[in-house]
């Protein structure tokens, strides 16, 4: 299966947000909530079951200057098998502009068992731009061996590398549950912070918890592992509830 989905925002002129542009595929159906504030909210509805191996979904965001968007999903992404030997693909390109802000907080990718899953985002940031951007992966389903899921992500800031990053997991990569990987936890996850106006974060560790000022521009990375995914987000969520509230 193939599908393509594009979403457009731009400012109202008012102080808030408008969609130019929204639409998608099955299972790439993207639906506008309703809500106050500055930005404006869309899940993505998945139409069908899956990815299945096999499956191409493309996804393209594009938030102009001074507008703000979230993008959430109503339920896991459970990637699992198909036709053999092919891999499923999902691809990400958000584009955001001077003084606009995107947070993309998606529910999590599941690796189910026999999965071949590849998730592939880039971002493009302009000098001014704010991004909240998570990624959370659970390897298998409850009582079962992960299949294979690589998930690389690519941000860019001022025309700048900011972040790339590359995770793998499943039987086709050795030591991704050794200790210089996951650990043997079964979930994991990254939250991307950038937002010129935050100061300067220092570098910490606590727990299986790690908060990275970056080089390349004013954003902090966190990254987690867990026993489960409802722990994992609450790693996570204590860092995303405050850039929420103050995006509105």
């Amino acid at each position: 299966m193939r599908a393509y989905a594009r979403l457009v925002a731009r400012a109202d002129g008012r102080g808030g947000t408008v969609l130019a542009e929204l639409r998608g595929e099955t299972p790439l159906l993207l639906r506008q909530t309703p809500g106050g504030g500055r930005a404006v909210t869309v899940y993505v509805v998945g139409g069908a079951a899956g990815p299945l191996a096999g499956d191409d979904l493309r996804l393209e965001i594009d938030v102009g200057p001074g507008a703000a968007v979230r993008v959430h999903t109503v339920a896991a992404s459970v990637a699992l098998p198909g036709r053999p030997g092919v891999v499923s693909r999902m691809a990400v390109r958000a584009v955001v502009h001077d003084g606009g802000a995107l947070h993309w907080l998606p529910e999590q990718l599941v690796a189910a068992a026999g999965c071949a899953h590849l998730a592939e985002s880039r971002v493009e940031l302009a000098a001014g731009a704010r991004l909240t951007w998570r990624d959370e992966v659970i390897c298998g389903r409850y009582g079962e061996a992960p299949g294979g899921a690589v998930v690389h992500t690519r941000v860019d800031y001022d025309g700048r590398p900011l972040l790339r990053q590359s995770l793998e997991v499943g039987p086709g990569a050795p030591g991704w549950a050794g200790p210089a990987v996951l650990g043997g936890a079964p979930a994991t996850g990254s939250l991307l912070v950038v937002d010129p106006s935050l100061p300067h974060e220092t570098a910490t560790v606590e727990g299986t918890v790690a908060r990275l000022p970056l080089a390349g521009g004013p954003a902090t990375l966190w990254t987690a592992t867990a026993p489960d995914a409802h722990t994992l987000r609450a790693h996570l969520d204590v860092e995303v509830e405050p850039l929420l509230t103050k995006v509105d």
